[in-house]
């Protein structure tokens, strides 16, 4: 049944079948390790729930007040650097072992606007992004099965974060994602060293990570977000993490493509060398 159907998917468009189980695989990797790190990290403190009103007047509970809000502040962070790190990691050696195969797009975003911009066949991308979050989901059920139940945690707005608050902080961080990708990976430069683009976009991730992690945990994956809601059967505001990252991915494609890409117009004239 299963080559059946790779041979359907081959005849319609050549080598599509293997770049589908390919993305399917690669994107089971990331998610698992992406995931991994946050329920080894445990779940992200982004209030302090006995800091959110005001101290009480007494000097020695302000003191308290103070010193909790701090080690709790610190901890959350630490969480958020380390999960940072694993990011950066996992991205770099998974695009890096996996651009040749299928692209290593690992993500929905990447693949619509890839798409969106003509890279990519739409029967291909819709292939992809239906790999990617199967991949997710198969991969957050073998983490919560292995971490003995543990929950995954779920991608969710800080306290006093709105809705559009946390589209907007995803917009930002999916451009900068996509446009470093179109920049470095798409279009290279004639010079660009080989290999340092996979490093470079795991390096933005775990930036990206740090920066908005307190705030919307910094998803720009709407793949990584979808198999912990499906897992733990928790939907809350999870459109956010579908509408920010495919606009800011649309967006940057659009932005790239219209005014950035280099199209030559005109035919380069022939050598010297090459007429005589």
């Amino acid at each position: 049944m299963v080559s059946k159907l790779a041979k359907w998917v081959d005849d319609a468009e050549p080598g599509c079948a293997r770049a589908v189980a390919g993305e399917l695989f690669l994107t089971f990797l990331f998610i698992f390790t992406s995931a991994g790190a946050a329920v080894a990290a445990g779940p992200f403190s982004f209030c302090f729930p006995p800091l959110c009103s005001s101290p009480p007047p007494s000097s020695k509970t302000h003191f308290t007040y103070h010193t909790e809000r701090t080690k709790v502040a610190g901890d959350s962070m630490t969480g958020v650097v380390a999960c940072a790190l694993v990011n950066t990691l996992s991205v770099s050696t998974i695009v890096s072992a996996g651009t040749h195969i299928s692209g290593a797009h690992l993500n929905p975003a990447v693949t619509l606007s890839m798409a969106a911009g003509g890279r990519i066949g739409l029967f291909r991308a819709a292939l992809y992004v239906g790999a990617q979050l199967l991949a997710s989901s198969l991969a957050c059920l073998l983490l919560s099965f292995l971490s003995a139940g543990v929950a995954t945690p779920v991608h969710v707005l800080a306290p006093g974060v709105g809705s559009f608050q946390g589209v907007g902080m995803e917009i930002v961080l999916t451009f900068s994602l996509l446009f470093t990708i179109y920049a470095i990976m798409v279009e290279p430069a004639k010079d660009f060293p080989v290999g340092l683009g996979p490093l470079l976009i795991g390096l933005l991730v775990g930036a990206n990570t740090v920066v908005g992690g307190p705030f919307t945990g910094a998803s720009m994956n709407p793949a990584r977000s979808f198999g912990p809601a499906l897992v733990t059967w928790n939907w809350a505001s999870h459109w956010v993490y579908w509408a920010g990252p495919i606009i800011g991915g649309l967006l940057a494609g659009f932005m790239y493509e219209r005014f950035l890409v280099v199209r030559p117009t005109y035919d380069a004239l022939p050598c010297l060398a090459e007429v005589f």
